[in-house]
């Protein structure tokens, strides 16, 4: 038997919290609520859960505080619920380490849509089936597939699942350029509704080139394609996969 997820509802709104709740348990979900950012911490200390839904304007707290907080420890997948009109706005949590937003009026079922996504991309288990196994030597980037972890200079590079996942799809595919949409479709599972869609795309290309790009201004590694998208530089030779 498969356990329960369990997601944490972060909204200062009362009815906010108790539809979200009961459409989420209704679907199989355990779901436990938070008010404002302070007490979301306080509950994801004590619970623990497998995935945040967080809003941006709350009071005490607000959601971009909250999930700073959260990445300096954790790499749990975030959704951030945003009224703001201002896609740069929206595009600020994403930059603090969201893997995705949704604006508020939103459908609960394009939500659960999206928490189903994040769940699954975010298991180790579910990688592009591209990609080869074993380690992978760019410069002075490591990226080993078996460990879903990177060394820079030997030193181990902080990424959130949504951001190893971008960088293996990009290093299964070096040297071919991948445009925004397949990207989105490939890593966050879904089709780009409208153009602002796009740019989580950008922004987490952008996020994943500070941690490995010796000048994230000029890199080496993550390639515009302009026009198109992203490309890896390409890789001369991938090890074979061990034997057993």
């Amino acid at each position: 038997m498969d356990i329960k997820k369990k997601i944490l509802v972060v909204d200062d709104e009362v009815a906010v919290r108790r539809i979200l709740k009961t459409r989420l348990t209704m679907v199989g979900y355990e779901v436990v609520t938070a008010a404002d950012g302070e007490e979301a911490l306080e509950v994801f200390a004590s619970e623990q859960p497998d995935l945040i839904v967080l809003d941006v304007m709350m009071p005490r707290r607000d959601g971009y505080f909250t999930c700073q907080e959260l990445r300096k420890s954790s790499d749990v997948p975030i959704i951030m619920l945003t009224a703001l009109g201002d896609v740069a706005d929206r595009i600020s949590g994403l930059q603090l380490g969201a893997d995705d937003y949704l604006v508020k009026p939103f459908s609960p079922k394009e939500l659960e849509a999206r928490i189903r996504t994040v769940l699954r991309r975010f298991k180790r288990e579910d990688v592009p089936r591209a990609v080869p196994t074993g380690t992978v030597h760019v410069g002075r980037l490591v990226l080993d597939t078996n460990k879903r972890s990177a060394l820079l200079d030997d030193q181990p590079v902080r990424l959130t699942g949504r951001e190893y996942n971008l960088l293996r799809l990009l290093v299964s595919n070096s040297g071919r350029s991948l445009s925004r949409a397949e990207i989105l479709q490939s890593v966050w599972g879904y089709e780009p509704r409208r153009h602002s869609d796009l740019r989580v795309v950008d922004v987490h290309v952008s996020r994943l080139r500070g941690k490995i790009e010796e000048d994230p201004k000029h890199p080496e590694l993550i390639i515009t394609d302009r026009g198109t998208g992203y490309l890896f530089q390409r890789i001369a030779s991938v090890p074979e996969p061990a034997r057993a």
